[in-house]
């Protein structure tokens, strides 16, 4: 047991660069597809991340619902919109990138004064909620929350479909 406690720092280093190369991939591939693969990389490294918090039945939730369902669901929204070869969408002016930094940057500078100024009290640690009550909990008090996400992505195929076939109607 101490060897593996040994190495964890090193495995906690791995799973970052797992998901901070998957995001950066994400975010700055021209190709969709890349950029998917790099979004699919990222999400496997937070499921990483939970395995080391000993959540494993949120981990396999994680490989489940976000690199199985909604990786698919981008893929075919990107497949039915995907612009005509040559036609590819222009890089903003510098003025779009700034406003583009500007907006990424702040959700991390409100996060990071709301955790330093409101979270100084320790939490004691939850305690350990056996997989079959989770389940039951998910499937019944909250049951409307697993409703609502699926119509979320039903109306996202349905989008993207109709953004397909809109476009091969005006070609």
């Amino acid at each position: 047991m101490q060897e593996l406690q040994a190495l964890s720092p090193y495995a906690y280093g791995l799973y970052l660069l797992i998901i901070l190369g998957g995001s950066l991939a994400a975010a700055l591939c021209k190709n969709l597809i890349r950029a998917m693969a790099g979004l699919i990389t990222a999400m496997l490294g937070a499921a990483g991340m939970y395995m080391m918090l000993n959540a494993p039945f949120v981990a396999m939730m994680q490989v489940l619902i976000y690199v199985g369902a909604v990786s698919v669901l981008i893929f075919f929204a990107i497949m039915l919109t995907k612009t005509p070869a040559g036609d590819s969408p222009e890089l903003g002016s510098s003025s779009k990138i700034a406003a583009g930094l500007v907006v990424g940057v702040m959700p991390f500078v409100f996060l990071v004064s709301a955790c330093l100024n409101y979270f100084k009290q320790q939490v004691e640690t939850p305690p350990d909620i056996p997989v079959d009550q989770l389940g039951q909990d998910l499937l019944t008090r909250y049951a409307l929350g697993f409703e609502l996400i699926s119509v979320v992505l039903f109306v996202a195929m349905a989008g993207a479909v109709i953004l397909g076939f809109e476009r091969r109607r005006s070609q």
